[in-house]
């Protein structure tokens, strides 16, 4: 087999140099997702700004999708608090604001404004984060021209230090209220909502990519088969084995494409998938240390092991019944835990499972669950 990826131009130098190698990666071998962009087109034609938050499970495609956005639409402002960031308030405000000054200020020859506010963004506290940007983007709102539109575009909304802002402020400081033409596109992965850490009085609307099963399928084929040369039996099985998760496809598929002959099928691949390859194994080491915290208690490691031991969907009340603890424990251990689950109906009963077999698998293979 082989593993040939398209070699198009992708131009990333509207945006500040931390980020454009990240967005390269990220929108290399793109295909696909046009459901999501046409949700967020109808998004923004149909209202006159608002928060527009697509919501996925680990690996699902979010970075992607927000890079190949952001790399076709160059006046957008881009932030990604990926895992290897410091995630902290004030790095964001300096990063997106300087963002704005530049792109929305610095073109009008604003020169004694731009001054100003680069002084008080060097000087901000804790406290002031809130209305600066606020304020910023109300400046800018009330110059943008005709059907201009001013896009904000934030990747990763969840991996914030929350202790490095006030807790009674949005994430990141994001306005309760915006302007005009004043728009947000976010991805985070799932959560609670009353744990969402967002406040806000704005049209908006969540596209979770758990809700297009299809279309995602779809996608995952084509991503396989544009970039290996395959028998169609082995694209449809590679999808399934997948789950459509493409950061395990990302990783899976060149191993595939250098040990595998044309005309072989899964089960002669099969070998391949005893050993992750190094990136997916950090990947899936990274979920574990966001699922461990501190340290596990006694009832999170029983259901955890009850999980991992599983491959199909257990609600609250029987995983009580396996574990002999209390379900109020056994909830706040899943809560805890909602970003790497799957939650899903099954016989009138919410069902939790996690979000794909082979972290579950990675798991089952670890000491860390003795």
């Amino acid at each position: 087999m082989n593993f040939s990826p398209l070699a198009s131009p992708i131009s990333t130098a509207a945006y500040p140099t931390e980020f454009q190698q990240l967005l390269r990666e990220k929108s290399e071998n793109f295909v696909g997702r046009k459901f999501v962009f046409s949700a967020i087109s109808d998004f923004l034609a149909s209202h006159s700004r608002g928060y527009f938050t697509i919501v996925g499970t680990p690996g699902c495609g979010k970075s992607s999708i927000l890079a190949q956005y952001a790399t076709a639409h160059p006046d957008s402002i881009y932030y990604n608090a990926g895992v290897d960031r410091k995630n902290r308030s004030h790095e964001f405000l300096a990063s997106v604001c300087t963002q704005l000054i530049d792109k929305y200020l610095l073109a009008n020859g604003e020169t004694a404004e731009i001054v100003k506010l680069k002084s008080q963004l060097q000087n901000l506290d804790s406290n002031d984060g809130n209305w600066f940007l606020s304020l910023l983007l109300q400046k800018i709102s009330d110059k943008l021209a005709d059907r201009q539109r001013l896009i904000i575009v934030i990747d990763t909304l969840d991996a914030i230090d929350r202790t490095s802002q006030p807790p009674s402020t949005n994430l990141f400081y994001l306005p309760r209220y915006l302007g005009d033409r004043t728009y947000f596109i976010l991805a985070r992965r799932p959560f609670l909502k009353e744990k969402s850490g967002l406040l806000i009085e704005a049209p908006s609307q969540l596209l979770d990519l758990r809700d297009y099963p299809a279309q995602n399928r779809e996608d995952a084929l084509n991503y396989i088969q544009q970039y290996l040369s395959t028998a169609p039996e082995l694209a449809q099985q590679l999808a399934t084995h997948s789950e459509n998760n493409f950061m395990y496809l990302s990783q899976m598929l060149p191993a595939i494409a250098q040990d595998s002959q044309p005309d072989a099928n899964l089960a002669e691949t099969s070998s391949l998938f005893s050993e992750l390859p190094p990136g997916l194994a950090a990947y899936y080491q990274n979920h574990w240390l966001r699922m461990k915290g501190d340290d596990l208690s006694v009832v999170e490691l029983s259901v955890l092991n009850v999980l991992v031991e599983s491959t199909a969907g257990l609600s609250v009340s029987v995983i009580s019944e396996i574990i002999a603890q209390d379900e109020y424990e056994i909830e706040k251990a899943l809560d805890n835990w909602i970003e790497f689950l799957n939650k899903q109906e099954i016989g009138g009963e919410i069902c939790y499972s996690l979000y794909h077999d082979s972290f579950r698998d990675w798991l089952g293979k670890q000491s860390i669950l003795e």
